[in-house]
């Protein structure tokens, strides 16, 4: 065979390999990350969320106001707030396995709302499905579902008509005099 052949070759799958790695390296961030924007204001996508949490078998552990707490040490952004989120019937079948446990700095499940400088407010999440793939067994079944009923919540919050929003929110918060 022709050297010349041979080191175009090589050098055919080495720049094809770098291209492959290049482009998988700038895709991941959106692969790895769900972003939607709202049709709603930051206060109802977020009263909206957890209302809808409210009705499912899942429990909001707690509520990081990261605007907040910013601005306890003098900086100012835009509004974000970070919901964790638990479904004990999922969390057990990774704590009941010993190997299971290397995903427990994934839990609780986070679901992040936040304003961007366009005045618009998005739903952000880890994508959960994807990031267990690896994994198999057990992790990669308890995580695509509580990624399924995480968008169902999602969904939801997204579907809701700007108009049915504020009804309902209102019925939920009464006015006060």
């Amino acid at each position: 065979m022709d050297r010349n052949v041979i080191i175009v070759g090589i050098a055919g799958v080495l720049v094809g390999s770098l291209l492959t790695g290049a482009i998988g390296f700038y895709a991941m961030p959106s692969l790895m990350i769900q972003e939607d924007r709202s049709p709603h204001d930051f206060e109802t996508t977020v009263e909206l969320f957890e209302e809808e949490v409210s009705g499912t078998e899942w429990s909001l552990v707690t509520t990081h106001d990261l605007a907040a707490t910013m601005d306890k040490h003098g900086h100012d952004v835009e509004q974000v707030k970070v919901f964790e989120l638990c479904n004990a019937g999922h969390a057990s079948e990774i704590l009941a396995g010993s190997e299971e446990r290397i995903v427990t700095p994934m839990m609780p499940c986070r679901v992040a709302i936040y304003e961007k400088a366009d005045g618009n407010t998005y739903i952000a999440r880890m994508n959960s499905g994807l990031v267990a793939k690896p994994f198999g067994g057990t992790v990669t079944d308890v995580m695509e579902d509580a990624a399924a009923e995480t968008e169902v919540v999602i969904d939801a919050v997204l579907e809701t008509p700007p108009d049915e929003a504020s009804a309902s929110l209102a019925v939920a918060r009464p006015a006060t005099v």
